[in-house]
């Protein structure tokens, strides 16, 4: 753990305040900071400033939930734990999903906060540490992190190969930790101008007033605190790439400012009046729907259809299951590497966990997970044991429609139960992603008895 962890706790209870200020005070390596003001300590909250923040899930005013939508937004860096009572339990193990390293329940011991302390803190170092490491990649990996075998990605991977090296624009599209930024640098690493500079821009995580000068940069004295001429993100990227990442947060301003460089390859700084030729390839991404955005005027039209030459939507893990193993795999790989851990892998019923959980975190949730595994793991196996206490839930088989259990007229006992057996597999099928191993788990068989009803009822199609 590095000396002077910086800890940001938040709760409109000022007893409870003073408790967890005395307990994490006990540790001279913790500098800690407390407030019952939610809308102060979001203030507060820069990047860069805190290592873990600490906030009750139910305040008045900004809630815990927007604490850490904000983390996550804007200050990814830092860890975040969720105090919760036994009421709110459900809405804690949501913000879990989100992004939360893990909840509290209330009321709690010093010896069992301070673990949740020091578990966060452990892995933040981890985190740290990964990120400031030159790892070694596998130089034969076209797709780097992004991996997959199920038919969504082998259609993506075949997309991009066919675009890569165009100077069309691109839009990618998905939910947030789908993977959209390791799309573009891959487009980019296998176009013409991969020799050439990549620029990315997170319009989301920049200020409005900052963003147009940041992306076409300004001359000196153009505004208070200009103090010298700046090239812009679109000069730097000049025959090149430019990333504009959440390009929805645009103000209609600059979207009018971006549409000119699109159509006419030139810029202007901010109060500056000369025109700057610039050819760089834009590649944008959005989790939104911009053609709703459209609809509902907050996103010019022209510029979306700009945009959307060539879109490439990204989907969730959930509707990609059956990549989960091969991800998990390469995840223990890549963070293992060089270090003194040896996780092997995950047990039958961890895995199974991990594939009937709804991942809204996506494939950035199940990367957090194997680094907090890696860390707290003591074993070579992880067990159902060692995930979060969200995993650990049982989860019932989905029962069938009560109208899909009545004989049909005709039907004789043989057809129903063969017809009930069929839905049975196709609902397990549907249910593990066409994961054979899983729905056999499912149906409490074996797999090569289940490849054997599949052709015997002639369920799919199937080369098994």
């Amino acid at each position: 753990m590095k000396p002077n962890a910086k800890i940001l706790v938040l709760d409109d209870d000022e007893a409870l305040l003073e408790f967890m200020d005395e307990v994490l005070r006990r540790n001279p390596h913790y500098e800690v900071t407390t407030d019952s003001d939610s809308k102060r300590g979001l203030v507060a909250l820069a990047p860069g400033v805190f290592d873990l923040v600490i906030t009750d899930l139910n305040m008045p005013g900004i809630g815990g939930m927007e604490i850490l939508d904000h983390v996550v937004n804007h200050t990814p860096e830092t860890m975040c734990i969720i105090l919760t009572g036994y009421g709110s339990i459900a809405n804690a193990v949501l913000a879990v999903k989100k992004g939360a390293f893990d909840y509290i329940t209330k009321p709690v011991s010093p010896s069992t906060f301070l673990t949740y302390v020091e578990n966060a803190l452990k892995v933040k170092q981890f985190k740290q540490q990964v990120a400031e490491e030159d790892l070694p990649r596998d130089s034969d990996s076209t797709y780097e992190n992004f991996i997959g075998t199920s038919p969504a990605i082998k259609k993506i991977h075949r997309l991009i190969e066919k675009v890569a090296d165009t100077d069309s624009t691109i839009l990618v599209t998905g939910a947030s930790g789908t993977g959209k930024e390791l799309i573009v640098r891959t487009i980019h690493r296998l176009s013409s101008q991969r020799d050439q500079p990549f620029i990315a821009v997170n319009c989301g995580a920049i200020p409005e007033a900052l963003l147009e000068s940041e992306i076409f940069g300004h001359e000196k004295g153009a505004f208070t605190g200009a103090h010298k001429k700046r090239v812009g993100r679109f000069e730097m990227a000049h025959e090149g790439t430019i990333f504009l990442d959440e390009v929805a947060e645009m103000s209609p301003a600059l979207q009018v400012k971006l549409l000119r460089v699109l159509q006419e390859k030139v810029i202007e700084r901010v109060g500056g009046t000369q025109s700057i030729q610039v050819n760089a390839r834009v590649i944008a991404a959005t989790n939104k729907d911009l053609a709703t955005a459209v609809k509902e005027g907050s996103f010019r039209e022209d510029l979306f259809y700009r945009l959307n030459v060539i879109p490439i939507h990204v989907p969730d893990l959930v509707h990609r299951k059956s990549d989960i193993p091969l991800l998990i795999d390469f995840f223990l790989d890549k963070f293992q590497r060089g270090r003194n851990r040896d996780i092997h892998g995950f047990s039958a019923e961890a895995m199974d966990a991990l594939l009937m959980h709804d991942w809204p975190g996506n494939v950035r949730e199940l990367e957090n997970l194997i680094k907090r595994m890696i860390i707290l793991c003591e074993n070579p196996m992880v067990t159902l044991e060692d995930l979060p206490e969200h995993f650990q839930k049982k989860q019932s088989f989905p029962s069938l429609p009560e109208e899909q259990l009545l004989i049909h007229k005709g039907m004789t006992l043989s057809d129903a139960v063969k017809d009930y057996e069929t839905k049975l597999i196709l609902s397990a099928l549907e249910e593990s992603d066409g994961v054979k191993a899983k729905a056999a788990r499912m149906l409490n068989i074996k797999r090569t008895t289940l490849v054997e009803k599949i052709k015997k009822n002639k369920v799919l199609d199937t080369d098994d």
